[in-house]
């Protein structure tokens, strides 16, 4: 199996047991590996009943067959599971030298099942694997646990492991890699997962070689494309993903004060990736294999935040405990922002939830006796920066309910809450907004895990990307609504490849398209597949992870965006949110209660699971 350890590791917590499979050659040619297989694998492995923090619940690690290979952005891997935030599918995904350490180790995938009785490690070292005491490091944060575990282990390791927000079983916990240069498995809550069977850190260390099908014609592929992606992606490489948040609140796509506010250029001015670069950036990082390099270090060396060293904010998190939060000070974000990576928080999540907070306390729904005294008030640094150290410990009242996530805070408010929750399906929004582009307005509506912009990564496609080999051949208008149902599906499948695959969604940025995709996956696998094969296969991806959700009670009615994305304007036109999705069933072939047919369950090869 080219391209593939053939091995997956399976760690039963409750009785330790330790065990490898083989890799199912039929179900990695079907699913690929990472999210995609990780979906099949989710699906047989729980179901409806299964409490997301309940013992039965699964985590699932997969790399793909690009990890562990030289090809460009391929360094990652992804986390699946029954989500504690949203009761539904979850997938997080994730850069960093985990993905590519662990697939060295001589793995594709691992599987942890059941609940520790105390506090463990998993050290995974090539293929000897032993679960080690972690009640040293209970209470430790990530970039604490990074140096202490290199020193019992290698130095040479790479560690992923959950800080105080995990092991509290915050409602969007994440799962934290590379120590202090912080890559986040962000969404969904999965590190609440990892928290709840008491599994604090992976560290791997990895010595074996990937082998290819054809190495001389991969090595002639990666010569080809990466010139171009190196020249497109010229202003990550020189600002990071923030680089472009003034052009961003100028189109109306930067979210503000809880996603009402219209304007604010005179804050977006302050906090971004320019003036990173001209005050607190130290260095830059690199995830495995990548060229483009548009992680960003920082340090802060004197003032209210000194201290602060290690990964600097990304776009979200400007976007979120910034703009949401109507925060201005760039330092106090990047405080934020090594809070909730040293916790292990989702700063998107983080950020909306605090926002709601924010709106909450506005209109009186929350008082200062709530708040512990608290000013919760928008534009307030000292707010911002108390309310994530109360989400991760649960401190108070505000704490605890700030923690569940914006939905179920909403629902234990009352008082029309709801009204100003802005998530779709219990997944806070990501830093884009949905009224600027109706692609992105349909893709969070339908996404599986929940709004999310990379499952379509359609907003790419109506400011300026194409992709002609599935019909895309100029960028689609933003607020166009003919066509937007097909365009919208084409690029989640399109997406699925690539979270299957294990390739960084920026390497569309830097020219890659779907072709190169198909060569590349043929040098690597030895497979035959054309751009056809390969679509379709993202297809089935798309449909058994909206399978999995049905299967949770997902249907039309959850497919749908927030009060406020329908009736507050913030530009020309609101999106039609109906109409778009009635469009999008149809050429997805579900029906019009956005359940996949028969006839396209059999087509895609996923009838025995419809």
């Amino acid at each position: 199996m080219y391209g593939y350890m053939g091995k997956l590791l399976e760690i039963d917590l409750t009785t330790e047991e330790i065990k490898e499979t083989m890799l199912d050659p039929e179900l990695a040619r079907n699913y690929i590996g990472g999210s995609g297989l990780g979906a099949r694998l989710l699906y047989e492995l729980t179901d409806q009943n299964t409490e997301p923090l309940g013992k039965e619940n699964v985590l699932v690690f997969m790399t793909g067959p690009f990890t562990g290979t030289r090809i460009p952005t391929s360094g990652r891997h992804a986390v699946v599971t029954r989500s504690p935030l949203t009761g539904i599918w979850a997938e997080a995904d994730v850069g960093g030298s985990w993905g590519y350490e662990f697939k060295q180790a001589g793995y594709d995938g691992l599987i942890i099942k059941g609940r520790a009785s105390k506090p463990v490690y998993l050290w995974i070292n090539d293929q000897e694997i032993e679960l080690r005491d972690a009640g040293h490091i209970w209470g430790k944060d990530t970039y604490e646990i990074d140096s202490i575990l290199k020193e019992e282990t290698d130095q040479k390791a790479v560690t992923s492991s959950i800080g105080i927000g995990g092991e509290k079983m915050v409602a969007f916990a994440s799962i934290m890699t590379d120590g202090p240069d912080a890559r986040a498995l962000g969404r969904g809550g999965v590190g609440a997962v990892m928290g709840s069977k008491k599994l604090k850190a992976i560290v791997v260390r990895g010595t074996k070689q990937v082998e290819v099908a054809d190495p001389d014609r991969l090595a002639k592929l990666i010569k080809e494309i990466s010139p171009a992606m190196v020249e497109k992606t010229d202003g990550f490489r020189k600002y990071g993903t923030a680089g472009g948040i003034e052009g961003y609140e100028e189109m109306l796509n930067f979210p503000l004060k809880n996603w009402y506010q219209e304007r604010w250029p005179e804050g977006a001015s302050k906090i971004n990736g320019i003036k990173m670069e001209e005050t607190i950036l130290t260095g830059y990082y690199r995830c495995k294999t990548c060229i483009i390099r548009c992680g960003r270090e920082v340090e802060i060396t004197k003032g209210a935040y000194k201290g602060v060293k290690g990964a600097g904010p990304e776009y979200e998190t400007f976007g979120t405990l910034g703009g949401l939060c109507l925060v201005d000070d760039l330092e106090a974000i990047a405080k934020g922002n090594e809070l909730c990576n040293r916790y292990g928080l989702d700063t998107i999540s983080a950020g909306g939830a605090i926002s709601f907070g924010m709106e909450a306390f506005e209109k009186g729904l929350l008082t200062l006796q709530d708040t512990d005294g608290l000013e919760l008030k928008f534009g307030s640094s000292t707010a911002m920066l108390t309310a994530i150290d109360k989400i991760a410990r649960q401190d108070g009242y505000l704490g605890r309910l700030l923690s569940k996530g914006v939905r179920a805070a909403a629902q234990e408010l009352g008082n029309n809450a709801e009204e100003f929750a802005i998530h779709v399906k219990g997944l806070e929004f990501p830093a884009h907004d949905p009224r600027a582009f109706f692609g992105l307005a349909l893709s969070y509506a339908t996404s599986n895990r929940g709004a999310c912009h990379l499952q379509g990564f359609t907003h790419g496609f109506e400011k300026g990307f194409t992709m002609p080999e599935i019909g895309i051949n100029e960028p689609h208008p933003r607020h166009q609504v003919e066509g937007k149902g097909e365009f919208t599906a084409k690029l989640q499948n399109l997406m699925c490849i690539f979270d299957a695959i294990k390739l960084c969604k920026f390497a569309i940025i830097g020219g890659v398209k779907l072709n190169h995709l198909v060569s590349l996956y043929q040098a690597v696998t030895g497979l035959e597949l054309n751009s056809r094969a390969m679509m379709l296969i993202g297809e089935r991806l798309y449909n058994l992870k909206r399978l999995y959700n049905i299967r949770c009670g997902i249907s039309r009615k959850d497919d749908t965006l927030p009060p406020r994305m329908l009736v507050r304007k913030r530009g020309p036109e609101l999106p039609p949110i109906g109409k778009l999705v009635s469009d999008y069933y149809q050429a997805r072939g579900w029906d019009d209660m956005g359940i996949p047919t028969k006839k396209k369950l059999t087509e895609l090869g996923l009838r025995d699971l419809g």
